[in-house]
């Protein structure tokens, strides 16, 4: 599994698409910081950047990914390696690759900034840590997608769906479903809710964490008496590491029972 790793990784790597990811960030970061000489500002405008880009990032790699290296996989299948290595080593490259792109993008402008001498240094933290989970889960629901669907436009238009419905249409529902039902006690599945979406989850937790939970609205109070305290914290992370490890799994059980 680590050659494969290691091949994937390296591949990717010389990829001018990495390069183009790793400089977007790079700019991106140094001239939030030009503009607003505050890091709790570029903070703010980067987890709305994040939120968006880096799961269609991720899913658009790693369906792509899978797919261009197909016959390559089929070759590997045809040696005495299990599965589950080839498909981890792939998925494991993929991800990597573009973990190292993101955290370099936005940790060399904010470590030349003085990162370390200010006091929002844990909330580019968590923004990172959240970036590093939502690269991981939506590569791995690429992943699981890819396998599921021989057909590449399928595949493809599956993967943009996901990401559709994960970033914009759900949260449509969600306020929809709020405005309906106003008059009942929502509390608990405003929560619910939340911890059903990544990308939600996400987003709730670095605005809670830069205590602006009033641009949340209706719903911030709640999530600030759950989310804003640290056994809130430590659910939400329990969660994305859940959210990072079953479409893991289902890729290690879907890859060994596929019939290739």
């Amino acid at each position: 599994m680590f050659k494969i790793f290691k091949y994937s990784f390296f591949d990717l790597m010389r990829s001018r698409w990495s390069y183009v990811y790793f400089l977007f960030y790079l700019i991106l970061g140094f001239v939030l910081l030009f503009l607003n000489n505050d890091v709790s500002k570029a903070v703010i405008t980067l987890m709305n950047v994040i939120i968006i880009l880096v799961p269609l990032i991720s899913t658009i790699f790693g369906i792509m990914y899978y797919y261009n290296s197909k016959e390559f996989t089929e070759l590997l299948l045809a040696q005495p390696i299990r599965r589950s290595s080839i498909f981890m080593g792939q998925f494991l490259g993929v991800s990597g690759s573009l973990l190292l792109s993101l955290v370099l993008g936005l940790g060399i402008p904010f470590v030349s900034y003085g990162l370390f001498k200010s006091t929002a240094i844990f909330d580019f933290s968590l923004l990172l840590v959240v970036g590093s989970f939502l690269t991981i889960i939506f590569t791995a629901l690429s992943f699981n997608i890819a396998i599921s669907n021989e057909n590449k436009i399928k595949g493809f238009g599956y993967a943009v769906l996901l990401w559709l419905f994960m970033a914009v249409i759900y949260d449509g529902l969600f306020l929809m479903s709020l405005i309906v039902f106003e008059e009942y006690p929502l509390d608990t599945f405003s929560i619910a809710a939340t911890m059903f979406n990544p990308i939600d989850l996400s987003r709730t937790l670095i605005l809670l964490k830069l205590d602006i939970s009033a641009l949340l609205g209706y719903t911030g109070a709640v999530f600030k008496g759950f989310f804003g305290t640290n056994l809130g914290l430590m659910t939400s992370l329990l969660l994305l590491i859940l959210w990072a490890l079953i479409p893991i799994w289902r890729l290690i059980i879907k890859s060994q029972k596929k019939d290739f």
